[in-house]
């Protein structure tokens, strides 16, 4: 593949990520504009809104001072009747002044307008998420892993989605407790034998009894606790809140095991 070509090929990336990200980011205005005291389309916001700053980072080659991190981080603010700039916007006028950010990174990738111009190639990589994880090795197939999880929740492969979050959850939380040991994990009462043997069940439990993560994942839905078992014709359907209250909960666990993200 030629520069042009790779070139092309990365930029059709993002515009593929940005109409997917504009898209829910409609459906959640919208539903913020009916109610915006709904606790989960608050928590559904915040995770949107961390996915367009990945994503607004990633275009900005990781510069707050480019036009579209500055567009970013302007749309939290709302102006005094002086014009200074003062933070409480409300969430469904954040909401329309995101969807405008994206719109704009839109227009520059495509050449459609006269405004500066994002150069996809000399966006900065995804930032890395698991250093936290002890285990090298599995950081890049943990990176790969979210990546592939939010790609088939924006393409509405929710059982791929909550499978894979469900399996990044299991191994990050795995990779602390065998940082941890067996024995200081005895000590909070941990069940003999293998971690390797325990139940996903298990291994949350025990992280949760030891301190390693607190309580987040008593929001994970009834599918994903038995995902490991469900195959075939008995495999459960999964829903669109399923995926994402799945990837919420991976959101929180990576946030306590990594308390300076």
């Amino acid at each position: 593949m030629s520069m042009d070509e790779s070139l092309r090929a990365q930029i059709e990336t993002y515009l593929s990520h940005l109409d997917a990200l504009m898209r829910r980011g409609r459906e959640l205005r919208d539903t913020l504009t009916s109610d915006s005291s709904d606790s989960s389309s608050m928590t559904a916001v915040r995770a949107w809104q961390e996915d367009c700053g990945v994503t607004v980072n990633q275009l900005s080659g990781g510069s707050k001072a480019h036009w579209l991190a500055r567009s970013f981080s302007q749309a939290f603010l709302m102006r005094s009747s002086s014009g200074r700039a003062v933070e409480g916007a409300a969430p469904a006028e954040i909401a329309n002044r995101l969807l405008e950010v994206l719109e704009q990174a839109v227009a520059s990738l495509s050449g459609t307008d006269d405004g500066p111009v994002i150069f996809a190639s000399s966006a900065a990589p995804p930032p890395h998420r698991f250093d936290f994880v002890h285990n090298a090795e599995l950081r890049p197939v943990l990176e790969q892993a979210y990546s592939d999880s939010r790609r088939d929740l924006e393409q509405k492969h929710f059982d791929a989605s909550l499978l894979t979050s469900c399996g990044i959850l299991e191994a990050i939380v795995t990779d602390a407790l065998e940082t941890k040991g067996l024995a200081a994990l005895a000590i909070s009462g941990a069940p003999a034998g293998k971690i390797a043997d325990w139940s996903f069940e298990t291994r949350i439990a025990v992280a949760e009894k030891t301190g390693l993560i607190r309580g987040g994942c008593a929001r994970l839905p009834a599918v994903a606790w038995t995902y490991r078992d469900e195959s075939g014709s008995a495999k459960v359907a999964v829903s669109e809140n399923d995926a994402r209250r799945t990837g919420q909960v991976l959101h929180v666990v990576m946030r306590d095991l990594d308390p300076g993200r």
